[in-house]
């Protein structure tokens, strides 16, 4: 049941703006080092430094949002609206899709293969430029759809505030790591979706998406449907 005490509100609402402030320092920060920290310990190591920190943080996040995702007021309640539990699925689908746009080499995101930083102007990139920040929102609309309380509105505040800070961030280094060649491809993409499409600067080339990586990410998509009640069971055991 939603918890409405003033103690909830204020305590579970600060923990985990204070936790998305940590992962945001955390995870932003080590990116804005790996130019450096890879001339110290290597692309491979610092990939595994990366996720070692990573990881364990958002980790921590999902289990305190799960278990908390019901504190403060209760703004609105669609649960019971026909067809808002299928697009709150539909929209989840699509947000995965963004999120994990699969543009990397997943062998390198395993530090198996020697990570890289690339330039892509393919696959999903052409729809925008910065899909996680793409696929955040559209997390965040379908949970503040199916979910309404206060702190579920605090957490997508907080999540779009990184993602956002990520977009000025992730530019700001592809500027200083390929200068002329970013500033070339900034302007043949958008950060909004299908903008450049519209604007003709792109042409959506279907046949990009048929890669493994995609399909492990659908695949991702539908255990994640099929285990979510499971998730939410075993993370409620966690006493946050």
């Amino acid at each position: 049941m939603p918890a409405t005490s003033l103690s909830v509100f204020h305590n579970s609402h600060y923990v985990i703006m204070a936790m998305l402030l940590a992962f945001a320092i955390a995870h932003s920060g080590l990116a804005a080092l790996r130019p450096w920290g890879e001339t110290k310990i290597g692309a491979r190591a610092y990939r595994v430094l990366f996720a070692l920190v990573s990881v364990p943080a958002a980790t921590a996040l999902i289990i305190y949002f799960f278990n908390h995702r019901y504190d403060g007021l209760e703004l609105w309640d669609l649960r019971q609206v026909a067809g808002i539990k299928e697009l709150v699925w539909i929209l989840s689908a699509i947000s995965f899709l963004f999120l994990y746009p699969a543009t990397f080499n997943l062998l390198e995101v395993a530090a198996i293969f020697k990570p890289q930083v690339r330039l892509y102007e393919t696959g999903i990139i052409r729809i925008t430029r910065h899909p996680q920040m793409v696929g955040q929102l559209i997390w965040c609309v379908a949970h503040s759809l199916w979910i309404g309380s206060s702190f579920m509105i605090v957490t997508s505040i907080g999540l779009m505030a990184h993602h956002l800070f990520a977009v000025w961030h992730g530019d700001r280094r592809l500027l200083k790591r390929y200068g002329d060649d970013f500033v070339a491809a900034q302007a043949r993409t958008s950060i909004w979706p299908f903008v450049a499409v519209i604007q003709g600067k792109q042409q959506l080339n279907w046949q990009e998406f048929i890669r493994p990586a995609y399909v492990g990410v659908a695949a991702f998509v539908g255990v994640f449907a099929w285990g979510h009640p499971y998730l939410i069971s075993w993370t409620s055991m966690v006493p946050w």
